[in-house]
């Protein structure tokens, strides 16, 4: 019986894999930092609006590239 041999772009891999934990760690983050002003604000999210001036948006710069956060 045959062995198959299986190839893989090494370097294409390794971008979609830093792409998947790069939008990962953004989203975590961003989830993070909702939670934490929904209790400073003792408010969901849509409740809250009303009350604040606004968000803004924040670039992180990591090893796997630009994170966006939402404040």
């Amino acid at each position: 019986m045959p062995h198959e041999t299986v190839s893989f772009d090494e370097p294409k891999l390794q971008g979609y894999l830093g792409e998947l934990v790069r939008k990962t760690v953004q989203d975590s983050l961003n989830a993070l930092l909702d939670k934490e002003a929904n209790q400073i604000a003792n408010a969901g999210r849509y409740e809250r609006q009303a009350c604040c001036f606004g968000h803004y948006r924040q670039n992180l710069t990591t090893t796997l590239g630009d994170v966006t956060l939402s404040i």
